[in-house]
């Protein structure tokens, strides 16, 4: 993944990609909590996760072992600490 290649993604999208096979947490527009592997993703920011545990906004828990999150759907992505160090902020 290049910033400057033919897509043009930006610093963010690049970090995501890094993030790929990390465990992050998304929360979406629902109020959910979704933690699990990041399998995929994709430049529009949909994610593939993986042995995910979704919190609903009343706290109810549930397992799942995939998930697909569109893009439009999230509010934040929390990212492993560990990609501070990512080459991508060596530039």
């Amino acid at each position: 993944m290049s910033v400057v290649g033919n897509n043009r993604v930006g610093i963010p999208i690049v970090v995501l990609h890094d993030a790929e096979g990390a465990v992050v947490e998304v929360e979406t527009k629902k109020g959910e909590l979704i933690r699990g592997l990041l399998f995929e993703a994709e430049d529009q920011m949909n994610l593939y996760l993986r042995n995910a545990i979704v919190r609903d906004p009343h706290g109810a828990k549930r397992k799942i072992n995939q998930i697909y999150i569109r893009g439009p759907e999230i509010v934040f992505i929390v990212l492993p600490d560990m990609l501070k160090h990512a080459p991508m902020f060596n530039r």
